[in-house]
């Protein structure tokens, strides 16, 4: 909203309650506005071709923020977006260093479906495949929430011996990390200690958590997407070309800048 402001941008805001087709109809409606641009967070992958191609059709450019689609490269602009993939392969490299490569590991995935949760466990992967004595041992969805994260940990819990066969658990985000934490306490556990927390995101919660010896490493997700998506929008109406993706990693935080780094945050939420 300020970056709009700031660029003398009209920012029309459409709350679509985490549904794909709450998205459609949103999408929809501001093509029948006859709007700018319109950027769109995809909730999942597919099922998008058919609404992009009427915003092509109205000459509407579309930014992807956060997340890609299944749908040609031709009917967006760009997907301002991190690489999801090198998110879940950066968790996957701190754990095999900090477990010598011999972790059973547990893993609270985010929305089926979504590109993040895709790519985060596609990276992963593909690093600990490279260790023979890491291993997925259980998988589920968390859906990206804390309930949801706390709802699968107290599975994995109940069905590896009450969590002693756990070496580590891999979370999407943040959110269903802290969830696991609590489900992990819970069961007479320490989080971080008995049970190792790796995960993406790098929410203000997790930095107090491991400020508190609850958690062990997380990976910024960087919310500053609304500059490179104006950026994309205003180099497109000057007819300058636009990459097909902009990518926006952030850096892996430990506990031990972690105070630090939360008051830092806290500080500029107080701003």
């Amino acid at each position: 909203m300020q970056e709009a402001e700031k660029r003398g941008f009209t920012l029309k805001y459409s709350d679509a309650q985490n549904k794909q087709e709450n998205q459609i109809k949103a999408v929809r409606s501001f093509i029948a506005q006859g709007v700018d641009g319109i950027l769109l967070a995809p909730i999942v992958e597919t099922g998008w071709e058919q609404v992009l191609k009427e915003a092509r059709r109205a000459e509407i450019p579309v930014v992807l923020i956060d997340r890609g689609v299944e749908a040609s490269e031709e009917l967006y602009l760009t997907k301002i977006a991190s690489d999801f993939i090198e998110e879940g392969a950066l968790a996957a490299s701190w754990l095999a260093a900090e477990t010598s490569g011999d972790c059973r590991i547990v893993e609270i995935q985010g929305t089926l479906g979504s590109s993040a949760a895709l790519d985060r466990k596609t990276g992963f992967e593909r690093i600990i495949s490279h260790f023979p004595n890491m291993q997925i041992i259980r998988s589920q969805s968390g859906g990206f929430t804390r309930a949801g994260g706390k709802m699968v940990m107290e599975s994995f819990i109940k069905a590896e011996k009450g969590g002693t066969d756990i070496c580590a658990a891999f979370a999407h985000n943040d959110d269903m990390a802290l969830g696991a934490l609590l489900a992990i306490k819970e069961a007479g556990l320490k989080p971080a200690k008995d049970i190792l927390l790796v995960s993406i995101d790098a929410v203000l919660d997790i930095f107090r958590a491991m400020a508190n010896g609850e958690a062990n490493a997380t990976i910024e997700l960087t919310p500053q997407l609304g500059a490179p998506a104006f950026d994309a929008l205003e180099a497109n109406r000057q007819g300058r070309e636009v990459a097909k993706w902009v990518k926006v990693n952030g850096p892996l935080y430990l506990p031990d800048t972690a105070a630090e780094e939360y008051e830092r945050r806290m500080t500029l939420r107080k701003e």
